[in-house]
């Protein structure tokens, strides 16, 4: 397979993953592997409600809240997203790294194999 296959086939897992664990799935996905390491990119990850909470004030704390939840959650479904990627490229995740913007709405993954 080459790696644009894979790359895509790793898209389509992690938009599989949001949709049906975090509830909704991103606009749009794309996945780079680069030596030992996949970077997925996805945007358009907040839902109405957390973008609220983002615009509010800032003392309110809305974006912190906002981060922890998503943490919480992403740390939850670990071994499910691990092994769907492990089942594609056939290799054990060493660590998988994770941060979202609550102001642009991207979630950035990094697997590192």
């Amino acid at each position: 397979m080459t790696k644009g296959k894979f790359e895509a086939q790793i898209s389509e897992a992690i938009v599989k993953f949001e949709r049906e664990f975090m509830g909704r799935g991103p606009l749009e996905a794309r996945t780079y592997i680069i030596e030992d390491m996949v970077v997925v990119r996805l945007q358009g990850v907040l839902t109405v409600a957390e973008h609220q909470l983002a615009t509010a004030r800032p003392e309110a704390g809305g974006r912190e809240l906002i981060k922890k939840m998503r943490e919480m959650l992403i740390e939850n479904g670990r071994p499910v997203i691990e092994a769907a990627i492990e089942g594609i490229l056939g290799r054990k995740v060493r660590s998988m790294h994770t941060d979202i913007s609550t102001v642009t709405g991207e979630r950035i993954i990094v697997f590192i194999f």
